[in-house]
């Protein structure tokens, strides 16, 4: 019996509404019939360059039109889509490809210089092929020109619980680890989020989250399923934003709190028509009730949806719809994440893993057809936080008498600075080799702009001086420049309890109330 896929919008929308946009990027705006004509072609290129099924085929890029297009014509040649954070750094970028047996690379004008550096360092790259739009460099192939040489191929008919993608995210052990999503898993949560309400139907949607998280690539899945043209944008632009969502009548928009303040705070917002969106969708990161207030009243046409998941889970688990952010009780209701989406069932447990009761927290726990495959080649990772067909999401928060979930803390000690997750092990492990550094601690300081931010607590050795400049030059030289440290302090102890933990909510309680 066939199953969920996610080309299956390709052709219908070729077939049923070949004259519709599918992609607005620039000035190049690309038909359903045309973009089904070059996502064929672009298969049959794959194909003819090795990738098989299951094969994984990475795309290092600023968001654009060919990125869409990478993603569904790796789909369509029956590969495995890996999209690599444009913020890591080199030695993250290869990791990931070594550690997946990624062959193929395509790359844009942006990250083209860094080819010679990844292959040096991951020498199983075999083909790189210039997405760009200038010439392609030497040693690499060039996008247009496989298009244009090559016939379209018939879907390979990938489907079900074949796997489509391979996300890496940031490992609690120091490295990243790849979530393995099925066809069915990202098929079923961009139908389901869908389901769950707060969305602009088969409006324009315009992309500024990075397609290289599961918010920005998901939302790609879920325009398609609604035939809503996609308008992308190469980085999230504030101005640009705006003039984007009058020139082009957007009617849906997702975003992380972070760039809906920096909206907020453009000098354009109140001169632009903004009156197209129906619909602004929210989440990655907490919200201030304040800035959801002023986004409200200052775009009165949308509706507010706050969205809450984890990539392991497709990504969303709970939906705060646009009802629920107006009318009696809403204050009470906008501090919870919503009621889970349909296809997921939700659990708060003790370490044993037993239920807990309404109102007592505990981890929450998720079951329902978007949960991964597992993680790329971690069985023990995988194992333990699957459990009988339960998610661990690490985080913890209780469940109302009215069904709204509330999420307290994170059960991990993960950093959600302006909508990216920064894991504290890992930047830990990049400063502990930092002369001078004794002992540190990484945790999550209350940040107006980003949220959170990452702030280190540093145990110097002897008389070392340790500056946030030297930190963060150090921590750069092997992990990304967001993970970096934007401010520290210099303690003579870390506070451990009897079993030699850092405690770590000593240090978060410290600076919150500083």
């Amino acid at each position: 019996m066939p199953g969920l896929s996610l080309t299956q919008p390709i052709g219908k929308a070729a077939s049923e509404r070949p004259a519709d946009l599918f992609t607005i990027f620039g000035d190049r705006r690309r038909s359903n019939a045309d973009f089904a004509d070059r996502i064929t072609r672009l298969a049959g290129a794959l194909r003819a360059l090795g990738v098989g099924p299951g094969d994984r085929v990475a795309m290092l890029a600023a968001n654009s039109d060919r990125y869409v297009e990478y993603v569904f014509a790796t789909l369509w040649a029956g590969g495995v889509i890996n999209p690599v954070n444009a913020r890591w750094s080199a030695q993250e970028m290869a990791f990931s490809f070594t550690d997946s047996d990624t062959r193929m690379l395509l790359v844009d004008d942006s990250f083209a210089p860094m080819v010679a550096e990844l292959r040096g360092l991951a020498p199983n790259l075999t083909h790189v092929i210039h997405a760009g739009d200038g010439a392609a460099p030497d040693g690499m192939l060039d996008y247009e020109d496989l298009i244009a040489n090559h016939d379209p191929v018939d879907d390979a008919g990938r489907q079900g619980d074949d796997m489509a993608a391979l996300l890496y995210t940031g490992g609690t052990t120091g490295r990243p680890k790849g979530v393995m999503l099925s066809h069915a898993n990202i098929a079923t949560g961009a139908l389901a989020v869908s389901a769950a309400g707060g969305h602009g139907g088969d409006a324009p949607g315009l992309h500024v989250a990075p397609f290289f998280h599961i918010g920005g690539v998901g939302t790609i899945f879920q325009f398609a399923f609604r035939r809503a043209p996609q308008v992308i944008t190469p980085a999230f632009d504030p101005g640009e934003t705006l003039r984007l969502i009058e020139a082009e009548k957007i009617g849906d928009l997702f975003v992380v709190p972070t760039m809906l303040r920096w909206l907020l705070d453009h000098p354009d917002v109140a001169s632009r028509d903004l009156t197209s969106l129906i619909s602004i969708r929210y989440g990655a990161a907490p919200i201030d009730t304040a800035l959801l207030a002023r986004a409200m009243s200052a775009i009165p046409s949308a509706g507010f949806t706050q969205l809450y998941g984890q990539t392991e889970f497709s990504p969303v688990v709970s939906c705060l719809p646009p009802k629920d952010h107006l009318g009696e009780g809403a204050a009470e209701r906008l501090t919870s994440v919503g009621r889970p989406i349909a296809t997921a069932t939700v659990r708060i447990v003790d370490p044993d893993r037993r239920d807990l009761p309404v109102g007592a927290v505990g981890e929450i726990v998720v079951r329902g057809p978007q949960i991964m495959l597992g993680y790329w080649n971690r069985p023990e990772e995988t194992e333990a936080v699957l459990d009988n067909g339960w998610l661990h999401t690490g985080d913890a928060g209780f469940m109302d008498a009215a069904g709204y979930l509330h999420i307290v803390d994170r059960v991990k000690d993960m950093i959600v600075s302006g909508g990216e997750n920064v894991y504290s092990a890992e930047v830990e492990n990049a400063l502990s080799t930092m002369p001078g550094v004794a002992a540190c601690a990484i945790v999550a300081a209350p940040d107006e702009d980003f949220g959170e931010r990452v702030h280190a607590v540093i145990v110097p050795a002897g008389e070392a001086e340790i500056t946030l400049d030297a930190v963060r030059a150090h921590c750069r030289q092997t992990i990304a420049g967001y993970k970096a440290p934007r401010s520290i302090s210099l303690v003579d102890n870390l506070p451990l309890s009897p079993a030699g933990k850092v405690l770590k909510h000593v240090l978060r309680a410290e600076l919150k109330d500083a």
